[in-house]
C-alpha cells in the first residue's frame, strides 16, 4: 500500500535535507520519484538544504496540478514510484487533496515536507490540509535550537532584528546565523517562551540579559 506521510518542523530542523535523502535512497533502491518545490530561498524549481545540498524540482505554483502532472506522465510511458514535495507549506489544499488521490488511485507514496505554522503561530492552509489527510504525521528528530539553546518550536519573523506580527502570511526569506547582521526581512527559530516575549537573538544581545518574568529570586517585593 502506497503512503502519504507528512514530516514538519519549525525552520532550521532538517527537512529540505530529508527530502533529498528520501529521494535519493529511493532511487538508489532502483525506484523512480519525481521532486516539487515552491519559493524555495535559493529560487524556483530547486530544493536546497542549509547543508549545501541542491536539487532541481517542479516549482508548484498556485495553478500547479499535481494530477493531471502524473497522469500525463504516466500515459506517456514514465514510471513513477514516488513524490518528493518540499516546501508544502505554500500549497494549496486542493493541491494536497491531488496528492491523496495519487497515493489512494494510482498507489504513489508521497512524501511530504513543510512548516506547520506561521510567524503569527498560526497553521499554514496547506499544513492543516496535510494534517488532516495524511497517512502519518512526523516531527523531525533533529531539533532546531533557540538562541538560549532550548528547543525551537516557532518561526518569527524579524524586520531589521526586530519580531512582528502583522503582515501577509507568506514573505520569503531565509533565517539569519548567529554573528551575521539579519536581513531587512528574516526569520528566526525561538522557544515558544521567547516568541511570545519577542525576544530573538538580536533583542537578546542588545540588552545583555533575558529578564526574569516575575523578578529575580533575591529581590524583594517592590524593590
Amino acid at each position: 500500500m502506497a503512503e502519504f506521510l507528512y514530516f514538519t518542523g519549525p525552520m532550521d530542523c532538517g527537512k529540505s535535507t530529508l527530502a533529498l535523502q528520501f529521494d535519493y535512497t529511493h532511487s538508489t533502491g532502483g525506484r523512480k520519484g519525481r521532486l516539487f518545490t515552491s519559493r524555495d530561498r535559493a529560487g524556483e524549481a530547486t530544493i536546497s538544504s542549509r547543508l549545501g545540498l541542491t536539487r532541481p524540482a517542479v516549482e508548484v505554483g498556485a495553478a500547479f496540478d499535481f494530477w493531471d502532472y502524473v497522469v500525463t506522465q504516466l500515459t506517456n510511458g514514465e514510471r513513477i514510484d514516488y513524490l518528493v514535495c518540499d516546501e508544502t507549506q505554500f500549497y494549496r489544499p486542493a493541491q494536497v487533496d491531488q496528492l491523496a488521490r495519487i497515493v489512494d488511485e494510482l498507489q504513489i507514496d508521497v512524501l511530504a515536507v513543510g512548516i506547520l505554522t506561521d510567524f503569527q503561530t498560526r497553521l499554514f492552509p496547506g499544513s492543516q490540509r496535510l494534517v488532516e489527510l495524511c497517512d502519518k504525521v512526523e516531527l523531525l528528530q533533529v531539533p532546531a535550537l533557540c538562541w538560549c539553546g532550548e528547543r525551537a518550536t516557532h518561526n518569527a519573523r524579524t524586520v531589521d532584528g526586530v519580531m512582528v506580527l502583522e503582515g501577509d502570511q507568506v514573505v520569503v526569506g531565509d533565517t539569519a546565523l548567529a554573528g551575521e547582521e539579519p536581513e531587512v526581512v528574516a526569520y528566526e527559530v525561538l522557544c515558544r517562551r521567547h516568541h511570545r516575549r519577542r525576544l530573538t537573538r538580536a533583542v537578546a544581545q542588545a540588552t545583555l540579559s533575558d529578564p526574569l518574568p516575575f523578578g529575580r529570586p533575591d529581590e524583594e517585593p517592590g524593590s
